[in-house]
Order: structure tokens, then C-alpha cells, then sequence
């Protein structure tokens, strides 16, 4: 059963790929966006029954566009199939929550602001952004792993020769730390040097080699894991839609597996044929 008739499902397809309702659509998360932040501020009691007329226009808006969405799937289910799709749904029926003096009144405020997050689930290019975000935290995690091992070793040589010089930046491995970072982070990093440098002439060295393996290796293995992860999720997305180098050679080898599987029954046949003769 086809869920809804393939006329009328027809037309819905039409609408939800067109672009000027998709622009509508990333006008309309921008409108609410600015009408949540509007509510921040101390204005009078009528333009508050303003903003909440608009608000609730902007949520009638959002059901429909999600209910026509649904409506351009053959089948109900294939629209939940979406990460995406099940993120837009439980938002915008999250919204339909009303704002009153009731204990809800929170919980519906949070789900308001939530809405403005909509722009990645609409917006083709955000989703790959995030995708590829999603995906290169497991590998970015083994670099801050190390990254931690590299902290604690060079805390623990701080805290052991440098605790006397100040006690407040290196007293335990715990500060020493904390001082690492701030050293990473290049704040005011030359005056801790500078000061251990009137002890320790050579603790220069010390402080350029930390730098040199967290703010630029190790910052450049995080670039390079995110931009790694990326440009396969645009080649994936590429694949998908049948765009740029990656969507072609995807066509090129669908068709070429066409192709070898005719060129097979082919054979096949021929074989049969030269068998009875």
C-alpha cells in the first residue's frame, strides 16, 4: 500500500525539491531563531503577544513543511530511515508544546532554541560538515590521548624541576599542567619560561619542544584527520546524487557491472546454444 496515492505524492515531491520553498524554509529557521533571541530582551507586554503569535505561525509552518515531507515518501516509514528526518520531527512536534506558566514552560523555551539547529538538517552542505565532524571524533580522540600522554610526561619533568621556582604554576603534576596549557596556548607562555630561565638557562628548551609537538604536530594531526574524513564524506555524498569526479566514476562502475553481467547471461546463452549443436 502506497502511502499517499502516487498522484498526490507526486506533487509533493515537486515541492519539497523546490528550491524556493527549501529557501523559504532556511528563512523561516532564521526568522525563529531571531524571534527566540528577541524574547531575551526586556520589551513590553504587547510586542511579548506579538512574538507569540509569530511563534506560533513559525510552528504551524514547520509541521506543515514536515508533513509534506512525509507525505513525498512512498512509504511512512521510509522517512524515519533519516537520522536527519527523525531529528526534524521530534523537534517540531517537540514544539507544539505551548509556552504558559505551566511547569512545561522550560523544557519548551530549550526545544524552541533547538529549532535554529534545523539549518543542518536542511542545508546539504552542513549536514556533510557535520557528518564529518561526527565521524572524526573516535580518530581525533587517539590524538587528544596522546596528547594527554605528552602533558603528563612533560607536567611531571615541570613539577619535579621547577615546583621550587613557583610552587602556584608547577606545585603538582595536576598544575603543572594546567600550566602546560596555558604555555600551548601561547597566553603569556614567555613569562613562565623567562622564569625558569633565570634558574635553569637551558629550560628553554624544555618549553620550545612542547610547542612544537602540541600546537603544531599535534594540531596539524587533528587537521588533517578532520579534512581526511571530509573529503570522503563529500566523495560519499557526491556517490549519492551523482555529482563531481566521485558521483561519475560511481556511474561508470555501476554500468560497467551492468554491462559484464549481460556480457555473462550472454555467454551463457552461447554456451547453451553450441551444446545442442
Amino acid at each position: 500500500m502506497n502511502f499517499p496515492p502516487a498522484e498526490l505524492r507526486e506533487q509533493f515531491i515537486a515541492i519539497r525539491g523546490n528550491k524556493t520553498f527549501e529557501m523559504t524554509v532556511v528563512a523561516i529557521i532564521i526568522l525563529s531563531a531571531m524571534l527566540i533571541g528577541a524574547t531575551t530582551y526586556d520589551i513590553s507586554p504587547f510586542w511579548i503577544s506579538v512574538l507569540g503569535v509569530f511563534d506560533i505561525a513559525v510552528t504551524l509552518f514547520f509541521l506543515a513543511e514536515v508533513l509534506i515531507r512525509i507525505a513525498a515518501e512512498e512509504k511512512l516509514r521510509n522517512f524515519f530511515k533519516s537520522g536527519w528526518n527523525v531529528f526534524d520531527f521530534v523537534i517540531v512536534t517537540a514544539s507544539l508544546i505551548p509556552i504558559d506558566e505551566s511547569q512545561m514552560v522550560l523544557l519548551a523555551r530549550l526545544l524552541r532554541i533547538f529549532r535554529v539547529l534545523r539549518l543542518i538538517s536542511i542545508i546539504p552542505e552542513l549536514r556533510i560538515l557535520m557528518n564529518a565532524l561526527v565521524k572524526a571524533i573516535p580518530r581525533i580522540g587517539y590524538v587528544v590521548l596522546l596528547m594527554f600522554i605528552i602533558f603528563y610526561v612533560y607536567a611531571a619533568f615541570g613539577s619535579f624541576f621547577f615546583e621550587q621556582i613557583n610552587p602556584v604554576l608547577w606545585g603538582d603534576i595536576t598544575i603543572a599542567m594546567l600550566t602546560l596549557f596555558r604555555v600551548a596556548t601561547f597566553e603569556d607562555w614567555t613569562d613562565v619560561m623567562y622564569e625558569t630561565m633565570e634558574v635553569y638557562p637551558f629550560s628553554w628548551i624544555f618549553y620550545l619542544s612542547f610547542i612544537v609537538l602540541t600546537a603544531f604536530v599535534f594540531l596539524n594531526m587533528m587537521i588533517g584527520v578532520v579534512i581526511d574524513v571530509m573529503q570522503k564524506e563529500h566523495e560519499k555524498f557526491d556517490r549519492e546524487h551523482g555529482e563531481g569526479e566521485a558521483g561519475e566514476v560511481h556511474w561508470i562502475r555501476e554500468h560497467t557491472e551492468i554491462m559484464e553481467q549481460r556480457m555473462e547471461r550472454m555467454e551463457g546463452l552461447l554456451k547453451k546454444i553450441a551444446d545442442k549443436r
